[in-house]
């Protein structure tokens, strides 16, 4: 919770009757949120938002082809130079009201060293990056970019695939948790991760096949 929120709820003279009745409906929440997680299988792509279980159409081929040119060279990336683990499209992550699918997360080894084959709901990650789609994009925007910020995720990058765009966020801890605006990177530009050590890339390679090619040589032989 942001302070200036707490301090309008402290401020009510009502604020003991408030937080009761919102107990009352995070306990009911937290029993639908036990159930999505007994429902929910691989097959599925869904996410536990806010109380609610959020369903995912297929998405189109240009989202396809930049989450996976970009999970492809980070995945790679991370696997040569031991610097933890990430996932794909399925990796949930476990917030503290929330269950997100994101598209693609990194975790660093203090955090990753923990997982095993098992492993199905994931702390939060220390980069998370989110594809927009038509129906996603308000929520990757706002519930999402909120959430993300309040739980620490160091960076968090919104790929437009239409636009060909990356805007990438980096976490600003003071005076709260919230992101600042690095750049939107496009055709061009070159790209460096923040929360993963030496990480840098053309732009162009999440768009474009022959540019991916060209940079997936590049991290191998480096």
């Amino acid at each position: 919770m942001s302070s200036s929120l707490l301090h309008r709820l402290l401020d009510s003279p009502d604020a003991s009757l408030l937080i009761q009745q919102a107990n009352a409906c995070l306990e009911e929440e937290a029993a639908r949120r036990s159930e999505f997680r007994e429902w929910v299988s691989p097959a599925v792509k869904a996410e536990f938002i806010n109380g609610k279980v959020m369903l995912h159409s297929p998405v189109k081929r240009r989202h396809l082809q930049s989450s996976g040119n970009l999970y492809k060279l980070l995945d790679t990336y991370v696997i040569l130079h031991q610097l933890g683990t990430t996932s794909y499209d399925k990796g949930m992550i476990a917030l503290s009201r929330n269950d997100y699918e994101p598209d693609i997360c990194f975790w660093g080894s203090e955090k990753s060293v923990a997982f095993h084959e098992d492993t199905m709901l994931h702390p939060a990650p220390d980069l998370v990056v989110e594809v927009l789609s038509r129906k996603t994009a308000k929520i990757d925007r706002t519930i999402k970019y909120k959430d993300y910020a309040a739980h620490g995720i160091a960076e968090y990058w919104i790929i437009d695939p239409q636009k060909k765009i990356v805007e990438q966020y980096w976490l600003q801890t003071i005076p709260e948790n919230t992101y600042a605006l690095v750049a939107k990177w496009s055709s061009g530009d070159r790209i460096n991760a923040r929360a993963v050590p030496g990480f840098s890339i053309p732009v162009e390679a999440i768009f474009d096949n022959q540019a991916f090619l060209q940079t997936m040589k590049a991290l191998v032989v480096s």
